[in-house]
Formats: C-alpha cells, structure tokens, sequence
C-alpha cells in the first residue's frame, strides 16, 4: 500500500520515452466509491522556478503501471496533449 502523501516524493517516469514528467500536485477521487482516478501533475515551473508555466497533467488512475521505491512508472504515448488539464 502507498500513502498519497508518499507520492509528492516521488518521481513520475514514462515507460515509453523515460521522460520526467513531474511531482504530483493532487488526486482526483471519485466520491461515490473512494477510488482514485487520476493523479495530477504539477505544471513545470520556469523563470527561476517562481512562475509555472503550463498546464498541469491528469493522468487517468489505469495508465499507472508500477510503484517503486523512488519512482512511479505510468505508459502515456509522448506527445499526447489530452493528458493536459484544460
């Protein structure tokens, strides 16, 4: 089992290019049943890491692979601007 506050440390690796993606700023839960189904991702910061500069990454809860020691490894296809919160 993995706390949600364990998560904030921990880096978010994509399998398919290995990209970096960024720490988790929030969950989306579903309050009917208490399961998670997304987590969000902070938008990366720029100008000295004061400003954010996009928009933060919603990766649906069944593109989370594998939980690691350090890392979290989620499958998106590079490139894919859905996954970007509106």
């Amino acid at each position: 089992m993995i706390k949600a506050t364990q998560l904030s440390a921990k880096d978010i690796v994509n399998l398919n290019d290995g990209a970096k993606l960024g720490p988790v700023k929030d969950l989306h839960i579903d309050p009917e049943t208490g399961s998670v189904v997304a987590i969000v991702l902070e938008a990366p910061r720029r100008y000295f890491g004061l400003i954010r500069s996009g928009r933060d990454m919603v990766i649906p809860w069944n593109l989370v692979k594998k939980f690691g020691i350090d890392t979290v490894l989620v499958d998106l296809q590079p490139m894919d601007r859905s996954y970007y919160e509106e």
